[in-house]
């Protein structure tokens, strides 16, 4: 069976956030969408639960790593077992908007084949920290683009255009594997184009990485470095523009 959508979902002791998240899945205006899960070895129930849950949704297609190894080993499990014409993200403590994929969908049309949303911030325990990211994206951005940070491209508003990208393996990176992926596909002149409304909620887990700027600084270095092989000099350049975002932006 071809889905319009496949959910590509990594878990890694998410008990106390995946329900809500499930649950902001099934409250779809679509429904005729997969989710496919792969846990990272959680320690903490989340494997079992997602178990039960499964059982009584056959859309839900649920797979394990044999050992922990990343949210870009996860990704990439589940992305090769995706049979939807549109591929979307959902990380398992985040939460979509009931038209979230049928207002992306309709949107992205027969031309568009990698779009990204606008998206708020909230907190661990589901408040809204009123802070909006990428509400001011009116044009299609490029790989230069994304080089210098023009927009945050949060992993769980993207949708791409499945049959278009061959290759959507993300690079085996611990964390920022999403934003190389992006890179990745922009290099193959393709535009990320934003749909500014607000269709997903972001939240903010204590002592995560992501809200750790020395450590996501590194991370960035690293891509630009190692992974896009770009030189010292244009780097530099690049992380300038990087840096000045992260300033400006909370």
């Amino acid at each position: 069976m071809e889905y319009i959508v496949s959910i590509i979902m990594p878990t890694f002791n998410s008990k106390l956030t995946i329900v809500d998240t499930l649950r902001s899945v099934f409250d779809q205006s679509i429904t005729d969408w997969e989710l496919i899960i792969t846990d990272d070895c959680s320690i903490d129930g989340t494997y079992e639960l997602l178990s039960k849950i499964s059982i009584n949704e056959p859309r839900i297609k649920l797979f394990a790593n044999g050992v922990n190894s990343g949210a870009a080993v996860s990704r990439n499990n589940s992305l090769s077992k995706a049979k939807g014409k549109f591929i979307a993200f959902l990380d398992s403590d985040d939460l979509w908007l009931p038209n979230k994929l049928e207002e992306q969908v309709t949107f992205m049309g027969d031309n568009i084949d990698f779009s990204f949303t606008a998206y708020e911030l909230i907190s661990d325990e589901g408040k809204k920290l009123n802070i909006n990211v990428d509400t001011h994206q009116v044009s299609p951005l490029g790989y230069q683009d994304m080089l210098k940070k023009k927009a945050t491209l949060g992993c769980s508003t993207v949708i791409l255009r499945r049959a278009v990208f061959p290759d959507l393996t993300m690079p085996l990176l611990r964390t920022g594997q999403d934003y190389a992926l992006w890179l990745k596909i922009l290099k193959l002149d393709v535009k990320a184009v934003p749909y500014n409304k607000v269709l997903t909620q972001y939240r903010i887990m204590p002592g995560s990485i992501s809200r750790n700027k020395f450590k996501k600084s590194l991370r960035q270095w690293e891509i630009y470095r190692r992974v896009e092989g770009l030189g010292v000099i244009y780097s530099c350049w690049c992380f300038s523009f990087y840096a000045w975002r992260a300033v400006f932006r909370k």
